[in-house]
């Protein structure tokens, strides 16, 4: 059974994702992206980007002369997407729990969006969904924060801006025993000349390495590699964010 993510409550804040972050964050993973796995794939190869946010990552994809599917549960999220890449597929749909036959040559999911499935059950629920729908010897690139990321820097963090029609402000904590951090997010927006306001939470998962590991082969990933985020040259043992590469 599903636990109760409700992918709504990322609606009010996709906006910001949308003008913010989202061009950003795809421009600055992109470099790793080519290393790691895009020189490994044909040209044209299908691509299949879950919870692929606004669709910024699917545009660069797109310019590169990949085809791109991509899966958010958030409808907003969906249609920015749909704007920002209007040549790639998109479907709203929940990545726990997707069911696409076999016919991509790689599977990516980047900036975290991973840790907001909450347990290890349904993380390799997603796993069995991406297994089954890469090809024979497609590969499979995501990025997790570990568990030492949300110790480090996450307890009563803040942030936030402020725009001639909006403004957010964020607040992150985290729980070591229960391993899940909580994100408190306000936002003000003006709509038809009125100020409305928004209070919505998401949780994420602070994960292991040796747990992402295991669920991987569990699923039938027999050759996983592991790269440090902050730099891919280096080992993962004291990564906070690491890169995991699959292959079918």
């Amino acid at each position: 059974m599903l636990s109760s993510t409700c992918y709504s409550a990322y609606d009010p804040f996709a906006r910001i994702i949308n003008e913010t972050w989202g061009t950003e964050v795809s421009e600055s993973l992109l470099p790793d992206i080519e290393q790691l796995l895009l020189k490994y794939l044909p040209q044209e190869a299908q691509i299949l980007d879950i919870c692929c946010g606004a669709g910024h990552l699917a545009h660069k994809l797109l310019q590169k002369g990949y085809k791109i599917t991509g899966i958010d549960g958030s409808e907003k999220l969906i249609q920015y997407a749909r704007e920002n890449a209007p040549s790639a597929k998109f479907i709203i749909d929940d990545v726990r729990d997707f069911k696409l036959t076999s016919s991509f040559h790689g599977v990516i999911s980047t900036d975290c969006g991973l840790n907001h499935v909450i347990n290890l059950e349904e993380l390799t629920n997603v796993f069995k969904n991406v297994y089954t729908a890469l090809l024979s010897d497609g590969l499979f690139m995501f990025d997790l924060s570990l568990d030492r990321r949300y110790q480090s820097d996450w307890n009563n963090s803040m942030l936030g801006d402020i725009k001639d029609e909006y403004a957010w402000a964020l607040r992150r904590s985290y729980s070591s025993e229960k391993t899940i951090g909580t994100i408190d997010i306000t936002i003000f927006e003006l709509i038809n000349d009125n100020w409305q306001r928004h209070d919505i939470t998401w949780l994420v998962k602070g994960y292991f390495q040796a747990q992402v590991l295991s669920a991987l082969k569990s699923v039938g990933f027999q050759k996983v590699e592991c790269y440090n985020k902050d730099d891919i040259l280096t080992g993962t043992d004291d990564a906070i964010v690491a890169y995991f590469v699959c292959t079918k």
